[in-house]
């Protein structure tokens, strides 16, 4: 699926919730998901026209810490689940080892499958059958944000001279693209320049999570 560049306006007639978005009755869906999804998310249950399911979204900057991903998870899905037929946690295991699944498991909802979302944008088989440890990937959220997440926070604003302790192991950078947006192609390109690395730009698309939460958000 090609997704829009552009999102479209939320509707502003008094009926948002919370979550932002609009509010109905019975037999809903709660998303609990990553931040750095949220733009995808609300593209799909705006383009499915999936009246039905809610979105809330955890701060993105808990993948600094992936050690309190799972605690976070359980607080959301305890303080939220009420009123909900179902809650998915739209999370894949992103660096919890293990601990995020049997959070969920022990909670009873279901949550993404794959080691993160570098694999179920791509499609978790496909991404599978690669061997790319020395590509560093960027996603359209990650092109945005690449100075808030990746810059700034490993120092590289204040101390250039690090580069090479971090990324000396990379020979590209791989933009995995979920929109055809030719601005963010740039900025990731120019992202590949600062790092030193090769570029490559890869569509995606929104691989496994369109599929995933089709399944799930299905009538």
């Amino acid at each position: 699926m090609t997704a829009p560049a552009q999102i479209p306006a939320l509707p502003d007639d008094g009926t948002l919730t919370e979550a932002g978005l609009p509010a109905s009755g019975t037999g809903r869906l709660l998303l609990l998901a990553c931040g750095a999804l949220a733009r995808e998310i609300l593209d799909l249950i705006r383009l499915n026209g999936w009246s039905h399911v809610d979105l809330h979204c955890l701060p993105a900057k808990l993948h600094n810490r992936p050690d309190r991903i799972a605690d976070a998870v359980e607080r959301a899905v305890t303080e939220r689940r009420a009123g909900y037929d179902e809650v998915f946690v739209v999370y894949a295991d992103c660096g919890t080892g293990g601990i995020l699944q049997a959070t969920c498991e022990r909670l009873g909802v279901a949550m993404m499958q794959g080691p993160h979302c570098y694999s179920f944008f791509e499609g978790n088989a496909v991404f599978a059958g690669r061997d790319e440890i020395t590509a560093f990937y960027l996603t359209d959220f990650l092109t945005r944000q690449f100075d808030a997440c990746v810059w700034r926070p490993l120092g590289l604003d204040r101390h250039p001279e690090l580069r090479d302790m971090y990324f000396g192991h990379y020979d590209r950078l791989v933009y995995q693209a979920q929109t055809d947006d030719p601005l963010l192609t740039a900025r990731a390109e120019e992202a590949a320049a600062r790092l030193g690395l090769a570029f490559e730009r890869r569509f995606t698309g929104y691989g496994d999570l369109a599929r995933e939460l089709e399944a799930r958000a299905a009538p």
